[in-house]
């Protein structure tokens, strides 16, 4: 099955390379997708309880998804993981 989500903070290809790379790593999730414009990230999965990883894991580099709180925390972490995404393409 494939899915979409909408994530804040979500800024550049540095941020797209870091999220691409992170839930590729996620067993049972293939084909990552990321559209910066749209803010959208969207996979494969082949259980329900795959897009609950997905989403923690989304919320952990800093990019929860439009129904969570975006917190100061949040925003802070999308700015890491998106240095680190410049520095790693």
């Amino acid at each position: 099955m494939r899915t979409s989500v909408i994530v804040q903070n979500l800024k550049c290809g540095g941020c797209a390379n870091t999220i691409k790379t992170k839930l590729s790593d996620i067993e049972n999730v293939t084909d990552v997708t990321v559209e910066v414009e749209e803010s959208k990230v969207s996979f494969n999965f082949q259980n329900e309880s795959d897009t609950i990883i997905v989403k923690d894991k989304l919320r952990t580099l800093g990019y929860p998804s439009i129904e969570e709180e975006n917190s100061l925390g949040s925003k802070a972490k999308s700015f890491v993981s998106c240095a680190t995404g410049k520095f790693s393409s």
